[in-house]
């Protein structure tokens, strides 16, 4: 999007970045309260405090830092924009193009760079706990490291002088690391509600409804702090491609929804609501693929699928006292 300073489209550009910074303002109280709500429950465990809670705790306050660089940058740019240096040569618009790559502006983008690859991370791992396997998230990885070479390359272009986020080369850098992002973020919360589903399925064709209802909790927990991300990132990403004025406004939003959605996963978490490593240990343990090898106790019938079914055995073994393990 190529800023003019032809007055009708400067006008609706100034309009759009006016509502874009009061929204984003809004979601920025939305972390904040979820974030001492967070930390108020992660300090309040001074007796079973887990493992993941100071991972948890310290992840959440990086990404508030980070965030609240952008949201800093962005009120000071917008202060000398619209008020110290209103009577700039061109208008606030010329201002906008000149001043874009200032260093403040810079370490903003760069702050929401790092935010983002540190949420694709995040998933990464939820992904690699929930199937347990390192071998699902390779590709995935592959991919975050492309983003992560995209990612400094948009910082550089649109660093340069008299350039602009949505203009030029940088434009063209960012679009693709959006949608490159934009992939690996639904990709891999597909493949996380898939597995849990496929759990959720075999747990209730063997142990019933009580048993699988815990799975289908946890997807929902997933899609709900997930989609209106993946939402924001999708809007975000056709107004970006399309060079729209009218979606600036997505611009200002996609930032902070990318910091809420994994805070409120993380607030689930700490309300111990959230996945656990062993649960998906369950399933695989009581309800066993046989490979042929070695002797197999005598847990009922080997079906088609390759099986064993017994649910008197597979109860008697689910009831069992697992070991409380970190959450995730």
């Amino acid at each position: 999007m190529s800023c003019t300073s032809a007055e009708p489209s400067a006008t609706i550009f100034e309009q759009e970045m006016y509502v874009g910074i009061n929204l984003q303002d809004i979601l920025y109280g939305v972390e904040l309260v979820l974030y001492f709500q967070t930390m108020a429950i992660f300090l309040g465990r001074r007796r079973h405090r887990h493992k993941s809670d100071i991972f948890y705790a310290a992840f959440s306050t990086v990404m508030l830092v980070l965030i609240t660089i952008w949201v800093a940058a962005l009120a000071m740019f917008g202060q000398k924009m619209w008020l110290l240096d209103r009577n700039y040569p061109g208008g606030p618009m010329a201002y906008h193009t000149a001043n874009s790559s200032s260093l403040y502006m810079d370490c903003g983008r760069m702050a929401l760079i790092i935010l983002q690859q540190m949420t694709d991370a995040l998933m990464i791992y939820r992904c690699r706990i929930v199937w347990g396997s390192h071998r699902v998230v390779v590709v995935p990885s592959m991919l975050w490291l492309v983003n992560l070479g995209l990612g400094i390359l948009l910082s550089w272009t649109s660093s340069m002088p008299g350039t602009t986020f949505f203009s030029g080369i940088a434009a063209r850098f960012g679009l693709a690391y959006f949608s490159s992002s934009t992939l690996l973020n639904v990709t891999l919360s597909c493949m996380i509600c898939y597995r849990l589903l496929r759990h959720a399925r075999t747990v209730k064709k063997y142990l019933g409804n009580r048993h699988a209802s815990p799975y289908i909790a946890i997807v929902a927990l997933v899609v709900e702090s997930m989609l209106p991300f993946t939402c924001c990132n999708i809007a975000f990403l056709v107004s970006y491609g399309m060079l729209s004025q009218e979606g600036v406004v997505f611009s200002f939003i996609h930032p902070l929804m990318m910091c809420v959605s994994p805070q409120m996963l993380i607030l689930r978490v700490a309300n111990a609501e959230a996945w656990q490593k062993d649960a998906t240990g369950v399933p695989d343990s009581i309800i066993r693929v046989l490979s042929g090898h070695g002797h197999t106790p005598n847990l009922g019938h080997f079906d088609g699928g390759g099986v064993v079914a017994n649910s008197e055995t597979l109860l008697s073994v689910h009831q069992q006292p697992g070991r409380q393990d970190d959450q995730v």
